[in-house]
């Protein structure tokens, strides 16, 4: 990995049959993309990554069931689950202009129309409705600015490392 950076794709929710199947949830769309990235990063709740090179699986109702090389029976399936899938940054296909992956927006800085300074992109997240930009000032004044482009995100410039938002900074 380039710059360490990984991004999420999924976890492992279960164990499927005798011989080391795992069942998936999966983050991608459609769901079974999750099979195109390598090589996985298998993080533990522990912490413990390590690294898989081969991975095929097929859906299977509403979920996907997986195996992975080195994973052969039940009792080493079953010790996978909990484990969240990632995989490099550098992994993943370049986008068109305009549009970013949340992973790379993480640590850019936040500005208003004003200019005053919103803290530093802590996270992303999904509220059902559109993404949610999550913002950490010094003080560790949280903010949740929604991230909807020309309605709150005004401009994302990766070049000066910073996006500018319609948002007031006593929100």
């Amino acid at each position: 990995m380039k710059d360490g950076r990984r991004v999420l794709l999924g976890r492992i929710v279960g164990v499927h049959g005798v011989h080391g199947a795992v069942k998936l949830e999966s983050f991608t769309e459609p769901r079974l993309a999750i099979f195109g990235y390598k090589p996985w990063l298998l993080e533990s709740e522990s912490g413990c990554v390590d690294a898989v090179a081969e991975a095929k699986g097929h859906a299977q109702g509403k979920g996907i069931v997986a195996t992975l090389g080195g994973i052969g029976d039940r009792d080493a399936a079953a010790g996978l689950v909990g484990t969240r899938i990632f995989v490099p940054r550098e992994a993943l296909p370049a986008l068109p202009a305009g549009e970013y992956y949340q992973v790379d927006l993480e640590g850019l800085e936040v500005r208003n129309l004003a200019g005053e300074y919103l803290g530093r992109v802590s996270h992303l997240f999904d509220n059902g409705a559109h993404d949610v930009l999550v913002t950490r000032d010094e003080a560790g004044r949280e903010r949740l600015i929604p991230y909807v482009i020309e309605r709150y995100v005004k401009s994302v410039d990766m070049d000066a490392q910073c996006i500018t938002v319609d948002w007031d900074k006593e929100d």
